[in-house]
């Protein structure tokens, strides 16, 4: 029976890449277990799977639900894993949002379709559809106006509380605090997107993160959760926009593989790789992280040591200031 109240979704979650292979083209999911592995040695308590880092709307219905069963597999128990289930229509949606509830997936998270902006009675609709079709299973609601083009109005969530029981709570990647803050409703379960506002975020009421810079540095997110405080919010926003120079999901998977994950800096196109220089400029960065001795533990020492460590390593290399601002992309 699963767990209908979302209890068990709480602390750091890590917004995951998705391996990819043959020039970004295929699905490697051999490379989905070592992930996995080396993200609960990170710390984490649970794995978003194919939202905005793990290139979730890119990939084919089949495609996402293998990658599903894979993340699922490979959780074993040991990580809550939420399944990201937002496609551009809403038969796709819930098609998607069935099958997470079937294969025992924790929970289920949905962000309005793009491009089109659908009002608000249609809206309410399509989470609806999406929710009873995972139902009982806990329901959130993905809210990144960056990303899906438009804001959910708090009408809308209104509505959908009492149309979808099922409905627990919200992950919210709006920036900046004036954005983020009217989805901090009393009653539901929030996560913070944005690394930068974590600590206010938790401060407000939220029960955790889900984060796109955990899927390669787990450690030091994890580490925020635990003891927020604003400054270790502002190093981790910082190194989220060190990281946001690149494009960001090619350049996790190119910290994976220094921490000995066994998957290609490849994404699927219109995403691009690395150039060769960029492969350069982010080694730079992971290596300032990655104690020689403890390649496979990542940020180990970097926790050990403080944040004020990953902030000076970061203006070393002069990839922020001091006043850089940050967009998330989970």
């Amino acid at each position: 029976m699963p767990d209908q109240t979302g209890s068990k979704v709480s602390g750091t979650i890590a917004a995951s890449v998705t391996p990819l292979r043959d020039g970004g083209e295929a699905v490697d999911s051999e490379a989905i277990e070592p992930l996995v592995t080396e993200l609960a040695r990170g710390g984490v308590d649970g794995i978003l799977a194919l939202g905005t880092t793990g290139e979730g709307v890119l990939l084919s219905t089949a495609e996402r639900r293998a990658v599903a069963e894979a993340f699922v597999r490979a959780g074993g128990g040991r990580l809550t894993i939420m399944i990201h289930c937002g496609a551009q229509t809403t038969a796709a949606t819930a098609e998607l949002s069935a099958h997470a509830a079937e294969i025992g997936a924790a929970a289920v998270a949905v962000i309005g379709p793009p491009y089109y902006e659908p009002d608000d009675k249609a809206l309410v609709e399509h989470f609806r559809a999406a929710a009873s079709a995972c139902a009982p299973l806990p329901f959130f609601v993905y809210e990144f106006a960056a990303r899906s083009g438009y804001a959910v109005r708090l009408s809308v969530l209104e509505e959908l509380r009492s149309k979808a029981p099922n409905l627990v709570g919200l992950k919210v990647s709006d920036t900046p605090w004036e954005k983020f803050e009217p989805y901090v409703i009393d009653g539901l379960k929030i996560f913070v997107g944005p690394e930068g506002l974590i600590a206010r975020g938790l401060a407000a009421g939220a029960v955790g993160a889900v984060s796109g810079l955990a899927a390669a540095f787990p450690e030091v997110v994890a580490a925020e959760v635990r003891n927020p405080s604003p400054e270790g919010s502002r190093v981790l926003g910082e190194l989220r926009a060190a990281m946001n120079r690149y494009p960001f999901q090619a350049a996790l998977k190119r910290v994976l593989v220094r921490r000995g994950v066994p998957v290609v800096e490849v994404s699927r196109r219109p995403l691009r790789g690395l150039t060769p220089s960029e492969v350069e400029e982010v080694d730079r960065l992971a290596a300032e992280h990655l104690s020689p001795s403890l390649h496979r533990c990542g940020l180990a020492s970097a926790v050990s040591s403080g944040f004020n460590s990953v902030l000076a390593s970061i203006r070393r290399l002069s990839l922020v200031g001091d006043d850089a601002e940050v967009t998330p992309g989970v």
